[in-house]
């Protein structure tokens, strides 16, 4: 058994002061208080923290790579958001040409179905193509169509039982329709991209959707006699709010806002990263748009709309404690929800015996000093534990 000792467990929205003990890719023992003796390998974390895996909703691409570029381009960018504790993501597949999107839905089901390629890359969330032309945000509307079930069986056939999350807009004639049918083929339905009123939202949580995409972007902005979109999402119980907290889409009040009104439980951090992140400024793609990236911000080259994100998961924990989140919330909202929205909770976003062991170490200032995934330690070995092998 390997053993990490004196170390801050993060997990189930609380904080164990102890040692968690892992024998092969699992979880076999957490406990409070000193570690014991007799362990193949003990490594003394010198009360650092330690949290599960973060599960990303919502990624498009990161470290150069993107979602849809082909080749190793999954393998990239999945390694580059595993070094900042991503342990599981969504790829998340912009709206285009309904054959486009099918292609690269059937080339993530592949990777999927690839000897270990399920347990990190879960599967697919459809950004599009049942959006509303209004909210386009930086998605291109001429790929836009109304809600069309062929089409959505068309892209969910070519997931092959690997389309996870659709985000539709709600509102449009037949969405709710839409929504019955993701989630009678095991989908969780999503609403977003979408200036519909609350009325309309809420009849769409009534047919089935329970998440809403990247919460107050891409929606009609809140008012207290038209709460729209984003009210909706706030005021129902069983929907899960995504949340982009990289300091530029939301203002720190309004994810305290979000916190506040749902709990840690039906929060879900989400990066919405593009291929920039990682890369430094410059001019990148998402699907068909161009888009230039200075600092922090992302946006359209032709209109200076946001344009996802350059965020990292562990950046996004940094920036909701700054906002003033306590610690176990925010890394709630980074793990054990996310993998609630997906059904893995059984076996992801916990630090708990019989769990899998992908956990990452951080310090004091949420920055990774080493992240763990299926038990071997395979980021920050250097300056970590050398011993560890």
């Amino acid at each position: 058994m390997i053993v990490l000792a004196n170390a801050r467990v993060v997990t189930a929205g609380r904080v164990v002061e102890g040692w968690v003990g892992l024998e092969g890719e699992q979880v076999v023992a957490v406990d409070a208080g000193p570690a014991p003796t007799g362990a193949d390998t003990t490594v003394d974390l010198a009360g650092r923290w330690l949290v599960p895996g973060f599960v990303d909703l919502h990624v498009h691409g990161g470290g150069g790579a993107s979602v849809g570029d082909g080749g190793d381009a999954l393998s990239r960018l999945l390694e580059f958001h595993r070094r900042h504790g991503t342990a599981r993501l969504l790829a998340s597949v912009v709206a285009a040409p309904v054959e486009t999107m099918a292609g690269t839905v059937a080339e993530v089901a592949d990777a999927v179905a690839a000897p270990g390629g399920g347990r990190h890359l879960v599967g697919s969330h459809l950004e599009g193509p049942f959006l509303d032309q209004g909210q386009c945000g930086a998605l291109d509307p001429s790929w836009f169509l109304p809600p069309d079930a062929g089409r959505l069986g068309e892209l969910l056939r070519a997931g092959r039982g690997t389309v996870r999350v659709v985000t539709i807009a709600p509102g449009l004639p037949g969405s709710d329709e839409l929504i019955r049918a993701t989630v009678a083929a095991g989908a969780v339905a999503a609403i977003g991209h979408s200036g519909a009123g609350y009325d309309d939202a809420i009849a769409a949580v009534e047919a089935g959707a329970t998440l809403a995409t990247h919460t107050f972007n891409a929606m009609a902005p809140w008012h207290h006699r038209a709460p729209g979109v984003a009210g909706a999402a706030l005021d129902r119980n069983d929907v899960v709010c995504e949340v982009i907290a990289d300091g530029v889409h939301v203002h720190e009040s309004a994810l305290r806002l979000i916190f506040a009104a749902k709990g840690a439980g039906r929060v879900a951090l989400v990066t919405d990263a593009i291929a920039a992140a990682g890369c430094g400024d410059g001019t990148y793609g998402l699907g068909s748009r161009t888009v230039q990236v200075r600092g922090a911000r992302a946006e359209l080259a032709d209109s200076g709309r946001l344009a996802g994100s350059v965020l990292t998961m562990d950046r996004a924990l940094q920036v909701a404690v700054a906002a003033g989140i306590p610690l176990p919330d925010a890394v709630t909202a980074a793990t054990a929800t996310p993998a609630r929205v997906l059904g893995i909770d059984d076996r992801a976003g916990s630090i708990a015996p019989g769990y899998v062991a992908d956990l990452v170490v951080l310090d004091d200032d949420q920055m990774v000093v080493a992240v763990i995934t299926d038990g071997r330690l395979v980021h920050g070995r250097a300056t970590f534990s050398p011993s560890w092998s």
